[in-house]
């Protein structure tokens, strides 16, 4: 038994350690800056330069561009943020410099200019890269000889993640909004930097855990023990090592991929070709993407036969979730590009009389009581760790004296209106909300006799995810040709929003969770990057295809448009239920 993990559970909050509740406010912190940032970022882009709260006027394919590289690094950059803590500089290093460089890059674009713009969003990545796998790899290290506790610590963990971005999407849309964007940029990296400070005085509480590696040669030779031995089926395995092929395939892969995913947004933003040409009718960026597709498919093909019957199967049944997960985040990450465009341009978001009364009150409930629960758990933390760490309770105290200062401002300014106009931001919060309530059923159902199987759980997130975009198309089916607003009523986008939480607590949990059974004990650092990736392009699919509303929608139509996310999740849906017996005979008993 780890005689360091012992100690934490000694000093517990609400049955956990109370280190588990730092970093639960730490992730919140990070995940408020993040989606805040994101929630208003395409809407001040693409909004009028002028008016009281002008925007730069971009056009939707350059800022969507934008948003879509910036969220694809997101989920590479963990893979070499996460590899140089585990060797070089310790999990708690990388969170504090990952924290600080992301501090900078809110600071950054609050200026408001294009070069501060894009040096923030460069600090973002990095620090993103540094701070996101570093988290969970504290909460293991904690837990290491209590695995009985680890589902119930990722549970109130996530629940951190999503109060932040419940949180950040509230506040800064509501200050870049209605105060001004920098304001709204402004708070993100305000709260980074809270949280950062908190966590760096809290550290007493980690023993050593998550220190810098202390002894490297020892960590290389087990490094490569575990390369040797696999642990699944308790059988020793024939290693496929890498050869020339793969590197070259690989090679080739990273070049086309990273032409594409910085030459797409510098075209369409300042008409900055990398490489001007065309290929088969294909424009550069779209040519060098269907080319690194290409060149990975192959590098699967190359790779997964050479692995022993039971490896290469699962491994096959985990690609194929894979391409479904690609297409699935395709789809659900238009919530971040054109589902607010549709918000502003679309949907009529002006409430009068008891209407207005009523989602004043709805909207004062739905903010208050998150924010109470946390508070109590803020408490909670106080009453076991102030002796230890007052300086840190201190800064997390200020934190939330700020938000409660702000959602009261918030709220009166609201009542104080005859009317209401919905901001664009606060549908998105939908998402947290609706997470929050359902999450916990769906726990029960995969806990119960009638937990459906792998490929049931991916068609039904594909298809539940589709029927949100599916209401609607049918709500803008009498939008005219290349209409650039209408009032259509905000309940579509409320039902819309629904559907997608739904799909997504169907199919997105069961990624990690299958990775983890599927793939062998050895290979789960590389898999989860693959994973990573497949999430990764379904980020740059999601803003690359959204980036053109405006075409499509003067072309053939909105309600087209959504359409596209309705028909192919569908068609995917109902493939992933007819590979059932498949991919059960792939998985060999994995369930």
């Amino acid at each position: 038994m780890n005689t360091t993990t012992e100690n934490f559970f000694k000093n517990k909050v609400m049955g956990h350690p109370a280190g588990l509740f730092v970093l639960f406010f730490t992730e919140m912190w990070e995940r408020f800056s993040y989606y805040g940032m994101r929630a208003i970022l395409v809407i001040f882009l693409t909004g009028a330069i002028t008016g009281e709260n002008p925007g730069w006027g971009w056009e939707k394919p350059a800022a969507l561009s934008l948003l879509g590289t910036y969220a694809m690094f997101v989920y590479l950059t963990p893979i070499v943020g996460g590899w140089l803590a585990d060797n070089k500089i310790g999990y708690r290093s990388a969170v504090v410099v990952g924290a600080l460089l992301m501090t900078l890059g809110h600071a950054s674009m609050a200026i408001e200019t294009p070069t501060f713009l894009y040096i923030g969003i460069f600090f973002l990545i990095i620090g993103n890269g540094f701070f996101k796998p570093n988290m969970t790899s504290i909460i293991s290290k904690m837990y290491e000889g209590h695995d009985e506790k680890k589902d119930g610590a990722y549970n109130i963990f996530y629940m951190g993640v999503n109060a932040g971005a419940f949180l950040g999407i509230m506040l800064c849309g509501w200050l870049g909004e209605n105060v001004g964007w920098s304001y709204g940029f402004g708070l993100a990296g305000i709260f980074m930097l809270l949280g950062m400070i908190q966590f760096y005085f809290a550290q007493p509480l980690f023993g050593n855990i998550g220190e810098k590696p202390k002894n490297e040669k020892k960590d290389m030779i087990d490094t490569l023990q575990e390369d040797l031995i696999s642990k699944t089926e308790g059988v020793k395995e024939k290693l496929n090592r890498f050869v020339s092929i793969d590197y070259i395939l690989i090679g080739a892969f990273i070049i086309s991929a990273l032409i594409f995913i910085v030459n797409d947004p510098l075209s369409k933003i300042g008409d900055i070709n990398t490489l001007n040409f065309s290929v088969f009718g294909l424009e550069n960026s779209l040519f060098f993407a269907l080319l690194a597709a290409i060149l990975f498919i192959l590098i699967l093909i190359v790779r997964i036969p050479r692995y022993d019957k039971i490896v290469r199967d699962r491994m096959i049944a985990f690609t194929i979730f894979c391409i479904f997960t690609i297409f699935f985040w395709a789809a659900f990450e238009q919530a971040a590009g054109s589902l607010p465009l549709y918000t502003r341009d679309y949907t009529d978001r002006v409430l009068e009389g008891n209407w207005a009364t009523i989602f004043k009150i709805i909207d004062a409930v739905v903010t208050i009581v998150p924010i109470a629960i946390i508070t109590y758990v803020l408490i909670s933390l106080f009453r076991k760790t102030f002796n230890r760490i007052s300086l840190s309770n201190i800064v997390l105290a200020i934190s939330f004296i700020i938000v409660w200062g702000l959602v009261v401002y918030k709220l009166w300014i609201n009542f104080s209106a005859e009317a209401k106009e919905v901001e664009i931001t606060w549908f998105a919060i939908l998402n947290s909300l609706f997470i929050i309530i359902f999450a916990p059923l769906f726990t029960k159902w995969w806990d119960s006799k009638y937990n459906p199987p792998a490929s049931v759980k991916y068609g039904l997130g594909l298809i539940v995810m589709a029927i949100g975009f599916g209401l609607l198309a049918f709500a803008t089916r009498n939008v005219p040709l290349g209409a650039e607003s209408a009032k259509l009523s905000m309940v579509w986008l409320v039902l819309a929003y629904l559907f997608h939480t739904l799909g997504e607590l169907f199919l997105s949990p069961m990624g990690l969770s299958y990775l983890s059974k599927l793939v062998p004990a050895r290979m789960i650092a590389f898999m989860f990057g693959v994973y990573y990736l497949a999430i990764a392009i379904g980020n740059k699919m999601a803003h690359y295809v959204g980036g053109d509303i405006e075409k499509i929608t003067e072309e053939s139509g909105l309600s087209y448009f959504f359409l596209i996310f309705t028909v192919i999740p569908i068609g995917l849906g109902l493939i992933s239920f007819a590979l059932h017996p498949l991919l059960k005979r792939l998985m060999h008993g994995v369930k």
